[in-house]
């Protein structure tokens, strides 16, 4: 007698068409003579939750529908982060690894090479020094310094000898770096000189360090306070030269081993830090590598933060495929130049940075008038025609116009990804069209160790995140007080949810939040609002809670910025905007008329009504100073300020539908409200930027 699982995998077979067909995401139909265990939507395929009684709302790529994967088919080996370091370094040994411009002496000047070979001999000594200094295996190492070529060789000595990696970053302030050394009982620092200065001003507050390992330091400048407060510090280069002169063994870890605590900054309150382990990490590698490939002829310029998991983990891939990295000089106002040096393959970026190029860009050809942009307007039209319809643009136009363009990334950049926020369609439709590449938007988070969905190979579709990762599953949830639900028409929207090997463990030590994103069935809530599109590609549309994402990925909880801005004088009220297609925010601004008057009164200004004073430059600007000196006082970030502000006089009130009946602001009802004059300000920020 058959047994249940080979019935069931007689059915899934009987919907699968032979395989001589040249698309493997045609294999999949709907089968009319069985049950249908698997339904077809292009890019995506969908399944039921539960076999018996599950809705069929759970998706998953079409590229591997039947089994999430989590190993590299070619290397199913490879099981941690050092697996994929190892195998990297014995593949590609003499293949250019980690480049660098900055010189011992701080100058500038031509790429430098390390090999895969000598990275992985330099990663060893890194790692035995640590041993040698006493750290036991599991300890946390923290880094606290910009891209440059130690902090991966540093991060891949973590991974040999199962020590746990926890970036520091400056933009979450000292407080929040003295926090997360604190939280996660960090017992090595890696810094640089500059932040080692930070870190000796509170070595006091943070007594599980015992070793602080300085970056570019020179070993005779390095401060003696071990006596005073029981910790070492050592330069970079003397911790190699113990290592090289005591090498140890590996200490290999297991994949389910926790590899990082990635702190993210939180919109509220302390950071948490998302525990992920090699097998979270290797699984999303291996997940987007089947639809994105390198090559060792490949070249990367790392500029994103590595304390980032976009950063993080775009290295993972890159080192499975032995692609060479160049670093940036640590400036980013010299990231251009850096390229033009570099001339990279890859470039990984956010539509903050991507935007600037695209106004760059469209502003110079505005400028330029004439037959030169008649000329660009022609070629531009006539390349999105030729990429809309599916054929190849003819070259004369890249020869005539695009070449030029294309020079400002190196000349050479034949893949382009963003992430972190949405990419507007027209700035899409830009990069595709001037730089000739593969322009490839993806979606994630940190607890999902990265990518959650991209788009895929010869899509051309834009406005949308792609399909499932094939190492996850994708459902949307219904929210039903924000009228989102599996039902709507003629999309299914809800709550995006994730499962599969790349989601977290949790938050360290806080089971509290941990239990408030993962349910009893291993579904992390992301607090997004998506919908499926046709061909089962992903959107993202809104978020659940009142808290958003600017263009440059930070978090913004506005409620928070609206309570600081409360008490400015001529405040009544307050609402603060932002989204994630612009890296700003701005406020509408509800003013105590009272206070409006006296003001104008004691400058000398003359009006006619209340509405010219809101209107007139001098009052906004006066109301925007006020403004920002109390968030400075508030100690708000710098991304929390807002850059522009609109008085009105009306009040927000129940009758006019911007307050609910407990006088909190319904923000959906509030942008649409005062749309004019949001769009309004956008315009004037982004003229000011140019």
């Amino acid at each position: 007698m058959d047994s249940a699982p080979q019935r069931r995998l007689r059915a899934i077979a009987g919907h699968l068409l032979a395989s001589s067909d040249r698309d493997p995401r045609a294999r999949l139909t709907a089968n009319p003579t069985a049950g249908e265990f698997v339904l077809a939507q292009g890019y995506s395929v969908v399944l039921p939750e539960k076999l018996q009684t599950g809705k069929w709302n759970v998706y998953r790529s079409a590229q591997s529908p039947l089994k999430l994967v989590s190993r590299y088919p070619e290397h199913p080996d490879i099981g941690t982060l050092h697996d994929n370091f190892e195998h990297a370094v014995e593949t590609f040994r003499d293949y250019r690894y980690l480049g660098t411009r900055i010189r011992m002496d701080g100058t500038v000047g031509e790429y430098k090479w390390m090999t895969y070979g000598e990275a992985g001999t330099s990663r060893s000594a890194i790692g035995s020094g640590l041993v040698y200094h006493g750290i036991r295996r599991a300890a946390c190492v923290g880094l606290y310094f910009i891209n440059r070529p130690e902090w991966l060789i540093v991060d891949h000595a973590c991974s040999a000898y199962s020590y746990i990696s926890v970036p520091l970053y400056d933009t979450l302030g000292p407080d929040a770096v003295q926090y997360i050394v604190n939280h996660a009982s960090i017992e090595v620092i890696f810094c640089v000189p500059q932040t080692l200065s930070i870190l000796l001003s509170f070595l006091s507050q943070i007594p599980s360090v015992r070793l602080i390992v300085v970056v570019g330091g020179i070993d005779e400048k390095m401060p003696s306070v071990a006596s005073r407060t029981g910790v070492e510090i050592v330069t970079y280069s003397k911790l190699q030269s113990e290592g090289h002169s005591n090498l140890q063994p590996f200490c290999p870890p297991k994949p389910e081993d926790v590899a990082t605590i990635c702190y993210t900054s939180g919109t509220t309150g302390t950071p948490k830090g998302a525990v992920l382990t090699h097998k979270s990490l290797i699984a999303n590698s291996v997940g987007t590598s089947i639809n994105i490939k390198f090559y060792p002829s490949d070249v990367y310029i790392s500029y994103l933060p590595l304390a980032h998991i976009y950063e993080r983990v775009n290295q993972i891939a890159l080192v499975y495929f032995g692609v060479a990295v160049g670093f940036y000089q640590g400036d980013n106002l010299k990231l251009m130049d850096d390229m033009a040096t570099l001339r990279p393959t890859l470039f990984s970026s956010v539509p903050r940075l991507y935007n600037r190029i695209y106004a760059g860009v469209m502003n110079a050809v505005k400028t330029s008038g004439g037959l030169r942009e008649r000329l660009f307007n022609a070629a531009y039209n006539a390349k999105m025609q030729a990429i809309a319809n599916g054929k190849n643009p003819s070259p004369m136009w890249d020869r005539l116009v695009f070449n030029k363009i294309r020079e400002k990334l190196g000349g050479r950049v034949r893949m382009m990804t963003s992430g972190a926020s949405p990419l507007s369609a027209d700035v899409m439709d830009f990069l595709r069209i001037c730089f000739g590449g593969q322009v490839i938007e993806g979606y994630g988070m940190t607890e999902t160790a990265c990518v959650i969905s991209c788009m895929d190979e010869g899509d051309n579709l834009t406005g949308h995140v792609g399909s499932p990762n094939p190492a996850c599953e994708i459902k949307l949830v219904d929210v039903p007080e924000m009228n989102y639900t599996s039902d709507d028409q003629p999309y299914p929207r809800g709550e995006i949810c994730v499962r599969g090997p790349i989601v977290f463990q949790g938050y360290y030590k806080d089971e509290v939040q941990t239990r408030e994103v993962m349910d009893e069935d291993g579904w992390l809530h992301t607090g997004d609002i998506g919908l499926w599109l046709p061909g089962g590609r992903l959107k993202i549309i809104d978020r659940k809670k009142n808290i958003f994402k600017l263009a440059q990925g930070e978090y913004i909880a506005p409620e928070k910025i609206e309570n600081v801005y409360a008490k400015c004088k001529f405040v009544s009220q307050c609402f603060v905007y932002g989204d994630s297609l612009n890296s700003c925010l701005v406020a509408i601004v509800s003013v105590d008329q009272d206070i409006l008057k006296a003001w104008a009164a004691s400058e000398g200004i003359k009006y006619e009504d209340l509405g010219h004073l809101c209107a007139d430059r001098r009052a906004r600007a006066a109301v925007l100073e006020d403004m920002d000196a109390l968030g400075k006082q508030a100690q708000l970030r710098g991304f929390e300020f807002v850059k522009a502000v609109t008085l009105v006089l009306e009040p927000f009130t129940l009758e006019n539908g911007i307050l609910t009946p407990t006088f909190k602001i319904k923000r959906p009802q509030a942008k649409a409200y005062f749309a004019k004059a949001i769009a309004d300000m956008y315009a004037e920020v982004s003229k000011a930027d140019l």
